[in-house]
């Protein structure tokens, strides 16, 4: 049985192929972090982090995504990067899903923060 995070990267990887994004990699390991998903966006390299709830009575999964968690998806994603030698322009974007039962509410935010 998938967890809960595994579902919801899942259901991203379907809206991003959906959206005509080509998954690249997916659970991208690097010592500064991990990706989620990093997929190509027409000729834009797109690191991806999914944030799965069961609800919001915590907050919302976009909050999840603060400094500290971008600081080490930067890292991560200038790693992978350091090993490209023609990198493409890149950027984050964010997908948040909130699971109500068999419902699912997701959301796409491109290009949800810079370099830092």
């Amino acid at each position: 049985m998938l967890s809960l995070g595994q579902r919801g990267e899942r259901k991203a990887a379907r809206l991003l192929r959906r959206m005509g994004m080509r998954i690249i990699r997916r659970n991208y390991k690097s010592p500064p972090g991990e990706v989620d998903i990093i997929a190509m966006d027409g000729d834009t390299l797109v690191f991806v982090e999914v944030k799965t709830r069961k609800g919001t009575a915590f907050g919302s999964p976009l909050e999840a995504v603060d400094g500290r968690k971008q600081k080490r998806l930067t890292g991560a994603a200038l790693f992978y990067l350091s090993g490209l030698t023609d990198p493409p322009p890149a950027r984050f974007d964010v997908i948040t899903i909130v699971i109500n039962g068999w419902r699912s509410e997701i959301e796409h935010i491109p290009d949800a923060f810079g370099l830092q």
